[in-house]
């Protein structure tokens, strides 16, 4: 019985051995073919191990005391609407007995008559004093004051302005101004370190530091700020670096202390920074900065396509998109036209140069003006194809467009003719000859034959007068003149010079 009991003990002890060896090897062969190789990387770490490991420390100080001297606080003033008496319209009911007047002094209506203050960021990108901030910084000012870190201060003009990308070029008298170098937003990485730097809620010159979040953003607000008939451009850059309000018009800088954007932005419910800020890309900003400096206005190239819409309701976009762009619409007389894109063709490349959205495509458009050629590569019936296209403007053609303020007023000046002028009895002035739509048709009731002798104050002998005085004011001026054959000096109000007619 013992030599027995010793078997069946030797037995279980042997089964219980290989059943223990076996389990092991089972577990550890699934153990080991969950294990990673180093030298079978997945596709998404490409390249992040060259060089010898992971990024060391990230040196901010270099970026920001480079950066600085070259971001400038920006105040605006605005005057009260001023009215002349031809065009002052009654609007009490109880006008006619105790006047206008009347209700707004009891009821503090003249608190309408008190300037409005308002303050921005602005950045240098040239030594003789032009500065690049956002339309909605300077929109309606009729003064601007640009304060430096030094705390030098100096009045500043409105150059041209851009609502469709919110931006401004304003200059100050001088040289030797420090200025950003742009850099190159289309090789901006989410994930890398960026600074935003500015003059938030009145402080004085701060930095902040965040990473890029997302980039080619839409969020719609320059559609609403332009007018939905407009041709915005929006393609931000998304920070969490904090930006609140004073911020506008700031610098958004890499690590090299290169200009990588202008702060414009931010995605808040309560008006305060919240996580988000947004920047428009150096790309689009240097395009129109150039353009506002040498034209007046921005030479705005198209496509000349509309995207597919979006079938499926449970997607936010409403256009077709993802690894592309599909077309939806090709416009007559347009450059896709021309070069044989067709509806259905999605677009996948600008210039060799991945484009993915809507917001991607015309962002990258934007940095391109009419007459550039470009190559767009599509793909038709599952099939890659390229075309070289020339891009042109929203008329269909490649002209450059001039503009000035004198352009939005919507009226054919002429110097007066000096005979003239001695037989009126005036020393000189400009004849308005004719007038179509624009600002002085919307604001005002001059007529055909009005003969501007002064404005602004200042006195007006010939056309380029009249440009340099209105060019140099603020967002109003009030027009003086006369018309041949009556009595008296007629003076009209025009608001809104720097907006869109």
């Amino acid at each position: 019985m013992n030599t027995k009991h010793i078997l069946v003990t030797v037995l279980i002890s042997a089964v219980t051995a290989l059943t223990s060896v076996f389990l092991y090897s089972k577990i550890s062969s699934h153990s080991q073919s969950l294990s990673q190789s180093q030298a079978q990387l997945p596709v998404n770490y490409a390249g992040l191990f060259d060089g010898g490991g992971t990024p060391g420390p990230v040196d901010f100080e270099t970026a920001a005391s480079a950066s600085i001297p070259a971001v400038v606080h920006i105040k605006t003033k605005t005057n009260p609407t001023q009215t002349s008496n031809q065009q002052k319209k009654r609007t009490s009911p109880f006008g006619d007995l105790f006047g206008d007047d009347f209700f707004d002094d009891f009821f503090g209506g003249r608190g309408q008559n008190v300037p409005q203050m308002a303050s921005g960021s602005g950045v240098f990108v040239s030594a003789d004093g032009y500065i690049v901030t956002n339309n909605h910084v300077v929109d309606g000012a009729d003064e601007v004051t640009v304060t430096l870190n030094n705390k030098k201060q100096y009045k500043a003009k409105v150059v041209a302005t851009d609502p469709n990308t919110d931006l401004a070029v304003v200059k100050v008298d001088g040289n030797n101004f420090p200025y950003l170098v742009f850099g190159n937003s289309d090789e901006v990485k989410v994930g890398q370190w960026v600074l935003a730097i500015g003059y938030p809620l009145s402080l004085e010159t701060t930095v902040t530091a965040g990473i890029v979040s997302a980039k080619y953003r839409f969020l719609g607000i320059n559609q609403r700020k332009a007018g939905q008939n407009a041709n915005v451009v929006e393609s931000f850059i998304q920070t969490d670096a904090a930006v609140n309000q004073g911020n506008s018009g700031g610098a958004l800088v890499n690590t090299r202390g290169e200009l990588i954007g202008i702060n414009s932005a931010i995605a808040s419910p309560t008006g305060s920074y919240a996580g988000y800020s947004y920047a428009i890309p150096v790309n689009i900003v240097k395009k129109v900065v150039d353009d506002l400096i040498k034209f007046g206005t921005v030479q705005r190239a198209f496509l000349g396509i509309r995207p597919e819409a979006n079938g499926d309701e449970g997607t936010d976009s409403q256009i077709k998109e993802g690894d592309g762009v599909v077309v939806g619409e090709v416009m007559n007389n347009s450059a896709a036209q021309e070069a044989g894109i067709k509806k259905g063709d999605k677009i996948i490349k600008l210039d060799n140069k991945a484009v993915s959205t809507w917001t991607e495509l015309t962002g990258t458009v934007a940095s391109y003006r009419p007459g550039q050629k470009v190559t767009v590569t599509y793909v038709r019936n599952g099939k890659e194809n390229t075309a070289q296209l020339t891009l042109k403007n929203s008329s269909g053609n490649t002209d450059l467009v001039k503009t000035s303020v004198l352009d939005k007023l919507g009226a054919e000046f002429e110097t007066l003719d000096s005979k003239k002028a001695k037989e009126y009895g005036i020393d000189g002035g400009v004849v308005i000859k004719n007038l179509s739509d624009g600002v002085i048709a919307d604001q005002t009731v001059i007529k055909k034959g009005f003969i501007i002798i002064r404005a602004g104050g200042k006195t007006i002998k010939s056309v380029d007068d009249l440009k340099n005085v209105i060019e140099n004011s603020g967002n109003s001026i009030i027009l003086e003149g006369i018309y041949p054959g009556y009595e008296g000096v007629y003076t009209y109000a025009i608001n809104d010079l720097r907006n869109e007619p």
